[in-house]
């Protein structure tokens, strides 16, 4: 028998219910993984609230890191006892067993553990696709970062920091602004004490900055689009206090023809040659220490709804992971 938690209906913290059931054999293509660490991130919080409609019931979870167990018919390349890592559409992450199609996973080298690859592969691969992809970050940019001590933020900093930007961050405390900072982070803004269009202003000289990144959503919008200059890019990534309530596009041609998109990571790695893509560019950065994984807390499996509280309240940084 395997243990996960199983989302029967959607709400708080408290619907995600530890049980035991008997994993089916892996189909066509599939891999079976012994879960080792599973990453914990906002989209899972997404998910199990609703807001992020999902067919119930679900295993939530789309990121971990595990052990090869069994491959079913038609896989090549892996092998039994393989350490690989995934990230996936949010499914079967808060388990100990699941079974995972093997286009969706990626092999870990020897020289990056376990709890790393299992907090880093959403998360970092977001941060790929924002820095690489959206809006190219490029040596002498300025860029503003929110949530800036949060998992997604301290390896955007850090990437960012390591291209040549100079990162505007923004944070909710003295703590998180030195750990900010310690990642990279050139300089910090604490929003509970400081407006950040103000202090951004101030910082660029009222130049202002060519894009946002923005995982905060409703709190901070729509201060996010008076830190652009005029045709500037404003990336809206996520919902951490609520999504962005709806708005007139007419309101970005009054503040400067800004452009504004709401990208997902999965769109970015649907075909498996955009997958090795985009952890293969991830896994470089993490090998030769331009990046580090900041796993700050740990949880295990039958604790993922305090984890989740947490998250929600803001009280971790870094990366959370479970372990089954």
């Amino acid at each position: 028998m395997a243990k996960a938690l199983f989302v029967r209906k959607t709400g708080g913290p408290d619907v995600l219910k530890l049980a035991e059931f008997d994993p089916d054999p892996p189909g066509q293509g599939e891999a079976q993984v012994r879960i080792l660490a599973a990453g914990v991130n906002f989209i899972d919080i997404y998910q199990r609230s609703g807001l992020y409609p999902m067919q119930l019931p679900f295993i939530p979870g789309g990121e971990f890191c595990g052990e090869i167990v069994a491959l079913g018919k038609g896989v090549q390349g892996f092998h039994k006892g393989q350490r690989v890592a995934a990230a996936t559409a949010g499914r079967g992450g808060y388990a100990n067993l699941v079974n995972v199609s093997a286009d969706r996973l990626v092999k870990v080298p020897s020289d990056i553990s376990t709890d790393t690859a299992a907090a880093m592969m959403l998360k970092g691969m977001t941060v790929q696709y924002l820095l690489r992809q959206v809006y190219r970050v490029r040596k002498g940019d300025t860029i503003l970062v929110h949530a800036a001590a949060g998992g997604v933020g301290l390896i955007m900093c850090q990437w960012a920091s390591a291209l040549g930007a100079t990162v505007i961050g923004t944070v909710s405390s003295p703590a998180k602004a030195r750990l900010a900072k310690a990642n990279g982070c050139t300089h910090t803004i604490d929003y509970t004490r400081k407006d950040f269009v103000s202090e951004t202003r101030k910082l660029t000289k009222g130049e202002l900055l060519p894009v946002v990144y923005d995982s905060v959503g409703a709190g901070t919008f729509p201060d996010s689009l008076d830190c652009l200059r005029p045709f500037g890019l404003f990336v809206s990534y996520g919902n951490a206090s609520g999504p962005v309530p709806p708005f007139s596009p007419q309101l970005l041609a009054q503040k400067g023809s800004l452009y504004m998109t709401r990208p997902t990571l999965f769109d970015f790695v649907r075909t498996p040659q955009q997958l090795r893509k985009v952890a293969g560019e991830l896994m470089r950065v993490v090998r030769n220490g331009t990046v580090n994984i900041n796993v700050n807390h740990r949880y295990r499996l039958e604790d993922a709804a305090q984890a989740h509280r947490d998250l929600a309240d803001r009280k971790t940084t870094g990366s959370i992971i479970l372990l089954p």
